[in-house]
């Protein structure tokens, strides 16, 4: 069987723990409890034939006081910059996050998630947005953790390009 790490990473409140608990358990939770340092919960798959073990690294959100750590980060084959689609600077923190998690493990693949795409009425990050991770050639997928949109795929995609070991450009 392989093993792969693959971390959350992104601020406080985007989704990241919901996201991991819809793939895993399919359910979500309406209250939101905070991540304190990390969270580990495994998940097995096949790929193509192939047993896999996703060892999900569910990482505290980020804010002034409190950073993601290197040493959380090492042992990573992946990882997902999280950001809520209702709020812009979570958007605009996934920049700042990548360059730092890249600097810490390399260039593994990754994934830019915007979640919360059951609350589109709401939402902030638009066009120019996903215009900007485009030009970049960054893989980004929109999510719904509440509802479970695209949330298997967002998984699997990942689990794929990491096992064919490519990078971030898809």
């Amino acid at each position: 069987m392989i093993q792969k790490k693959i971390c959350m990473v992104g601020t406080f409140g985007v989704g990241k723990t919901s996201l991991v608990e819809r793939y895993v358990h399919s359910k979500f939770e309406d209250k939101y409890l905070t991540t304190m340092g990390v969270k580990i919960t495994k998940k097995a798959l096949d790929i193509a034939g192939q047993e896999v073990n996703l060892m999900l690294w569910d990482l505290a959100g980020e804010d002034k006081l409190t950073t993601v750590k290197p040493m959380n980060l090492r042992g990573a084959a992946g990882y997902f910059l999280v950001a809520d689609g209702t709020r812009a600077s979570t958007f605009e923190a996934l920049f700042d996050l990548q360059a730092r998690v890249e600097e810490a493990i390399g260039p593994v693949p990754f994934t830019c998630v915007v979640n919360k795409h059951d609350l589109l009425d709401q939402w902030e990050v638009n066009d120019t947005s996903f215009s900007r991770l485009t030009k970049l050639g960054w893989p980004y997928m929109l999510t719904s953790a509440k509802s479970g949109e695209a949330v298997e795929e967002l998984f699997l995609g990942l689990a794929q390009r990491m096992l064919k070991g490519t990078g971030s450009d898809g």
